[in-house]
């Protein structure tokens, strides 16, 4: 199916958002309403989280726990709620082959996202990492599934080691240094912690784009930025932030009766107007 014009110039945009000068932050919306209030925000993308989506949903995050169709369904109710283009986070391609990856992407694609990301992790707690050689064929397969597009799709490699208790930053480079050359467009490895940590990586992959993770031993934007990290992401925290308020408020109700949370809540009328625009 070929893009739409819609889709077209938010490809473009985002394609050109990897080459420009600079750092940029990508937000991390779970829904339609999210989404749609980080674009009031001025942010200039938007990408998904699957963790967010999951909660939202009433499900714990994990690979393989949601259905790849109504992880596309929620992309499309996103993409129809922002001008701006969004990506999404297709965990582990949805299947363990390679053409389940190429799949994936296609799909993706004809649900209005203009990029996405693939990762190592099986969701297997024995074998929690693909093995070099099949993860390698399984970022081929994406990045030939996305350069069928007819459109710049921006596909993020990402190598999970660290998000699966196996800190080992060679063999994490060594992954994303693969994909890079399998033609991912992004690369990106979570749980990167500190500056010598993330500028390895930055170095490794160079000259292609890397994404980083933000986590409380984060360096701030500045630093990333002299790092050479292109795009900056949040994962699942904002979704987290929003759920500590809803948490937070019910305590407040149950435990001492009163209702001072309104006073720092936003008002219906500004959040009904940011739902309009």
């Amino acid at each position: 199916m070929p893009p739409t014009p819609a889709q077209l110039k938010k490809a473009e945009t985002f394609k050109a958002l990897h080459e420009a000068p600079g750092t940029f932050i990508i937000p991390n919306a779970w829904d339609a309403g999210s989404a749609r209030i980080l674009t009031s925000l001025g942010f200039a993308a938007i990408a998904g989280s699957s963790a967010g989506f999951a909660f939202s949903q009433g499900k714990p995050d994990g690979t393989g726990l949601l259905l790849l169709e109504d992880v596309l369904q929620n992309a499309r109710d996103m993409v129809q709620a922002t001008h701006l283009p969004v990506a999404a986070d297709l965990e582990n391609g949805y299947g363990d082959t390679p053409d389940a990856c190429a799949r994936t992407i296609q799909q993706a694609a004809a649900a209005g996202l203009v990029g996405g990301s693939i990762e190592d992790a099986t969701g297997h707690a024995g074998q929690p990492l693909y093995d070099f050689d099949t993860a390698v064929a399984r970022m081929q397969a994406a990045v030939k599934a996305a350069h069928s597009l007819g459109f710049p799709f921006v596909l993020a490699g990402r190598a999970e080691n660290y998000l699966h208790d196996r800190p080992d930053l060679d063999d994490t480079i060594r992954r994303l240094v693969a994909y890079a050359e399998a033609g991912a467009d992004v690369l990106f490895a979570q749980g990167l912690k500190t500056a010598a940590e993330i500028s390895a990586v930055v170095k490794a992959v160079a000259p292609k784009p890397v994404n980083v993770l933000v986590n409380a031993l984060t360096p701030p934007l500045p630093e990333l930025s002299a790092l050479g990290v292109k795009r900056i992401s949040l994962g699942s925290t904002l979704a987290r932030v929003a759920y500590t308020g809803l948490l937070d408020a019910g305590k407040e109700i149950l435990d001492r009766g009163s209702f001072n949370f309104i006073n720092n809540a936003i008002t219906y009328a500004n959040l009904n107007e940011m739902m309009r625009s």
